[in-house]
């Protein structure tokens, strides 16, 4: 089943598939890029594991609910009613949540035959894109950069904050940005909104001078929603989850009932 969608499906933002749609992104992502190096380069998947505090505000993105729970455990006054008058209440065990584990793919292509570094391939995430992750995100790819090492960063989420760069952003709900170690501070920048297709032919920077070879992003988001049956899976029947323009929004949500009618039929 194809995406009802002509470019980025906005009900991937749903926090209840963010993270496997991450995943399946990125082995396809992997798999494709792959089929398209030449003989002298291979991408491989680095996967790491980051710990999120309770407090962060990207800990709300992975599990929304969470400031609630914490809230209805810190109530005091649940033990007496409005008359002033005891209750005994019997206790609700919540298991404590003082961290949030969140594993991160990202690709790196190498050069052979001695495995240089030339290019890392980072989709964003809430952990890149809220609290405390922000500045960690950034340092890392300045570093890398700053090492001689192409950035091609994809950001698929409409929420959280944007790359800063010297100038505003072009209007768009989702952007590509390929930061060239041979360039520097010039980046490529591609935005699209939620009703555009998303690009075909991404330039991936290798190793000068080899030329650069083309990413189809659309391809790949479309293999990730078919082989993932996402069709069935995503909850078209609640509001957008991605904080697009109301109107937007609106235009989604019809898309969305559109796939549901259909699905039924």
């Amino acid at each position: 089943m194809r995406s009802p969608f002509p470019g980025m499906d906005p009900y991937f933002e749903d926090p209840a598939y963010w993270e496997a749609f991450h995943h399946q992104f990125i082995s396809e992502c992997s798999n494709h890029l792959s089929e398209r190096l030449g003989p002298g380069y291979v991408a491989n998947i680095t996967e790491r594991v980051e710990l999120i505090s309770y407090d962060d505000p990207a800990a709300r993105q992975y599990i929304p609910d969470v400031s609630v729970a914490r809230e209805r455990r810190a109530r005091p006054s649940d033990a007496v009613e409005a008359g002033g008058v005891a209750v005994a209440l019997e206790p609700v065990t919540i298991p404590a949540i003082e961290e949030i584990e969140v594993r991160e793919a990202s690709i790196h292509i190498l050069r052979l035959p001695d495995y240089q570094l030339v290019t890392v391939i980072e989709v964003l995430s809430p952990s890149n894109k809220f609290g405390e992750g922000i500045g960690e995100y950034r340092r890392k790819r300045s570093n890398l950069v700053g090492g001689g090492v192409h950035f091609l960063e994809i950001d698929l989420l409409v929420r959280g904050r944007r790359t800063e760069l010297a100038r505003p952003l072009p209007a768009g709900d989702y952007y590509a940005m390929i930061f060239r170690a041979d360039r520097r501070p010039d980046v490529d920048v591609w935005a699209w909104s939620v009703r555009q297709s998303l690009p075909t032919a991404l330039p991936v920077p290798l190793k000068v001078p080899d030329p650069p070879v083309l990413f189809d992003l659309a391809a790949v988001v479309s293999a990730v929603y078919e082989r993932g049956v996402y069709g069935r899976k995503l909850r078209y029947h609640l509001p957008c989850p991605a904080p697009v323009a109301p109107a937007d929004g609106a235009w989604a949500e019809g898309v969305a009932r559109g796939a549901m009618e259909s699905r039924q039929a």
